[in-house]
């Protein structure tokens, strides 16, 4: 049976290797003209809001010039929403906010309006706007997962999380591990009582298991509970067993009811061993241990981790809504902050987007 269809050409040696550099290049332009567009639009939106700041307050013009403004503006240009009342308002803040501040307006064009108004609308303090701006670049989080962000106190979790990642996590993915392991995690959706065992809070877990993932954080999949390691003919379990998908790396996960022990530093960094020695696949980070437990001393935690070469966060819990009150003074002073965050260097557009 004849067909219609052409017959292609056999492809040289090669061709594979240069149509994914062609594909790779396409992908890099395409980005590149959004970012431009982006930037673009983020200027036109500072200039309308500096020059409708400036009319008031030089001229004396009231509110109402804002609503003849999107009027005009809307019939001139139908269909465009960012020239409604609410929008120029914006605009006006937005200018406002940033007008002083260099280092922040260096960073706005570097994100979508969307998401800079719910970062403007969410965070008062300039070193948490940083935080979010920089992050949301960065990684390239969208305006869902920012909110998430958001309503997950990340610069908090950042802030005051006990990890030793500066030390033990490769550095293209250090300051994503450090978002990733949060200081404290909420388990109200448990109905345990307050007094439980290891065992009824992990059951909890994985009959919860939506949830649980939700309050880890995102970007983390269940691979198992109660998960067997063998070493000289012994067993071994690990409460539970994650994967993060964007840190490639298995996640170990123990559960402990009550303070952080030293001790239990130890028994993680086996189960780490184990875990990179027997399980970790080709192409993967090295594991990741996190100790949850029902309360810490930061101090036993900090001396804890400087004698580790695993990289180890050590978490608490609560089956409330309540943090514990030890946990809303943690925070670092504003030059630590500052610091921290320059730590993170020119936004590299490791996944970023607008």
């Amino acid at each position: 049976m004849s067909s219609d269809r052409p017959v292609m050409p056999a492809r040289p040696a090669g061709y594979g290797d240069f149509l994914v550099d062609i594909k790779k290049q396409i992908r890099q332009c395409q980005h590149q003209a959004l970012r431009a567009v982006n930037k673009e639009l983020l200027a036109l939106y500072w200039w309308l809001g500096e020059n409708i700041s400036r009319r008031q307050s030089e001229e004396g013009w009231g509110k109402s010039v804002v609503e003849n403004l999107a009027a005009d503006l809307q019939a001139e240009f139908p269909g465009r929403n960012g020239f409604s009342v609410q929008n120029l308002w914006a605009m006006r803040q937005f200018y406002g906010e940033y007008k002083d501040k260099p280092i922040l307006q260096s960073l706005i064009g570097e994100i979508s309006w969307a998401k800079n108004l719910l970062i403007m609308a969410r965070c008062k303090d300039d070193l948490e706007r940083e935080f979010y701006l920089r992050a949301t670049a960065r990684f390239g989080w969208t305006t869902k997962v920012l909110q998430h962000q958001l309503d997950n106190q990340s610069y908090r979790q950042y802030l005051s999380g006990q990890t030793n990642f500066d030390a033990a996590v490769p550095e293209s993915v250090k300051a994503q591990a450090m978002l990733a392991v949060k200081d404290h995690y909420t388990f109200d959706f448990l109905g345990l009582a307050d007094a439980h065992s290891e065992r009824e809070l992990e059951e909890a877990l994985v009959r919860n298991l939506r949830r649980f993932l939700d309050e880890m954080g995102g970007y983390f999949a269940f691979v198992g509970n109660q998960y067997r390691l063998e070493a000289d003919g012994k067993d071994y379990f690990i409460d539970l067993l994650l994967f993060h998908r964007r840190l490639r790396c298995l996640v170990a996960i123990e559960l402990k009811i009550g303070e952080f022990k030293p001790e239990h530093k130890g028994q993680i960094e086996f189960y780490l061993d184990q875990l990179d020695q027997h399980h970790r696949l080709d192409g993967e980070n090295p594991a990741i241990g996190i100790v949850i437990c029902r309360s810490k001393t930061r101090t036993v935690v900090e001396y804890a981790l400087r004698t580790t070469n695993h990289p180890l966060g050590i978490a608490t819990y609560t089956v409330t809504p309540q943090l514990p009150a030890d946990y809303r003074n943690d925070l670092p002073s504003p030059e630590q902050i500052a610091e921290r965050l320059k730590g993170w260097g020119e936004m590299d557009g490791e996944g970023a987007g607008v």
